[in-house]
């Protein structure tokens, strides 16, 4: 159970399949009356160890068992929808500072463009049933990622929302049906194909190894304790990347080309992933960190502007107090920074690193994914079984 201020929810983990008794569902109104059902969501954001890029469709199809691992971490992103009394439609963000408001539901779905598109096409997407609801809604949102970090706080966003705003219409999608609305409504936000892998941390939690075959996309979760990864990896912010355009497009883009040098980088890449899985569920942490160290090198091959003279510095820093690896979280150029350390040495790499000048973020393995809680105007609600 957690609480958030100052939304005041109450939060309880419903199960994949089988939810949990209604009354661990009930919850205490965010503010004021609920003229009808409301609902309030969290998910987490994800640091990537290898694998990263192969996961956007059709890469993964030309390399021999293409797996990207990663662990969700307590950095969260928020949704909270509530009846506003009226037919207004209105979308906040907390963290950015944005609110935009349409008079009903068909004139933000007649708009063209948004302040805040993520909230708004995930609107639009549910607008048939939120129709049905015939009420005004707000829809609030925030971001414990800081900008720009590569801890895939927009997927884990749109996780959150869509998991909030399917509960609500009673839409009765499957958590995966509702990845792929989310990987394909993220694709119209920002105009270019997207991955599988950040939403998975954010539908499930603790460490996973995303398999991407032929036949579908398949998440398997990790034997790893989390509290003893969490004594092995340092995760630090080094500010938003200095050029947005920075992205796996450009890279994505040459291999389809028929890049040789880097089609084999992927193969690598591909090895190196598969590598660190087997690794991780054998808790072999010094290959861990030698197989960290390769991916970072192969990623740099392939976009060279991953990193920065300031990341350079910072990866040298902290192997002289004894990091065992390091690489760029999401697609690099700043952002998050992850190292993996011994527990013996993990306060003394966050010590040098926050002395070269950069943010060392309080940060642990989410063991839970997507939390949702619905309440309604008279009672309390079972939540609907998913189903594609």
């Amino acid at each position: 159970m957690f609480v958030r201020q100052p939304m005041r929810v109450t939060f309880k983990q419903p199960a994949p399949v089988t939810p949990p008794d209604p009354a661990e569902w009930v919850a205490p109104p965010i503010s004021g009356a609920w003229s009808a059902s409301a609902c309030a969501s969290r998910a987490p954001c994800r640091v990537d160890l290898a694998g990263a890029t192969l996961d956007i469709w059709p890469l993964y199809l030309f390399h021999e068992k293409p797996v990207t691992v990663n662990f969700a971490v307590d950095r969260y992103t928020y949704c909270d929808i509530a009846a506003n009394g009226g037919k207004r439609i209105v979308l906040r963000s907390r963290d950015l500072a944005i609110e935009e408001t349409f008079e009903s539901l068909s004139r933000l779905k007649a708009a063209t463009r948004y302040r805040l598109p993520v909230l708004a096409l995930l609107t639009r997407f549910f607008a048939p049933a939120l129709a049905k609801m015939n009420a005004g809604l707000t829809i609030e949102s925030h971001s414990e990622a800081p900008a720009g970090a590569g801890i895939s706080g927009s997927s884990a966003l749109m996780i959150a929302t869509a998991t909030a705003l399917n509960e609500l219409t009673g839409s009765g999608h499957s958590l995966e049906k509702i990845r792929e609305i989310a990987q394909n409504v993220e694709a119209q936000v920002i105009r270019v194909p997207t991955g599988a892998q950040d939403y998975y941390p954010a539908m499930y939690g603790g460490v996973s190894a995303v398999e991407l075959t032929p036949s579908g996309i398949v998440r398997k979760a990790l034997p790893v304790d989390a509290n003893e990864l969490n004594r092995r990896f340092v995760l630090v912010y080094t500010g938003a990347p200095r050029n947005s355009g920075i992205n796996n497009w450009e890279v994505m883009k040459a291999h389809i080309d028929g890049d040789r040098a880097i089609h084999r980088n992927f193969d690598r890449i591909a090895a190196i992933a598969n590598s660190m899985r087997d690794a991780l569920e054998s808790r072999d942490w010094d290959s861990a960190g030698r197989l960290m160290r390769e991916d970072w090198s192969y990623r740099r091959k392939n976009i060279p502007s991953i990193t920065t003279d300031e990341i350079d510095r910072l990866v040298t820093v902290a192997r002289r107090a004894g990091s065992k690896g390091a690489k760029v979280c999401g697609a690099g150029g700043g952002g998050c920074v992850v190292f993996l350390v011994e527990p013996e040495t993990q306060e003394r790499v966050a010590r040098a690193l926050e002395a070269a000048g950069t943010k060392v973020l309080n940060a642990r393995v989410a063991p839970r994914g997507v939390e949702v809680v619905k309440r309604a105007a008279n009672a309390p609600r079972k939540p609907r079984k998913g189903a594609s």
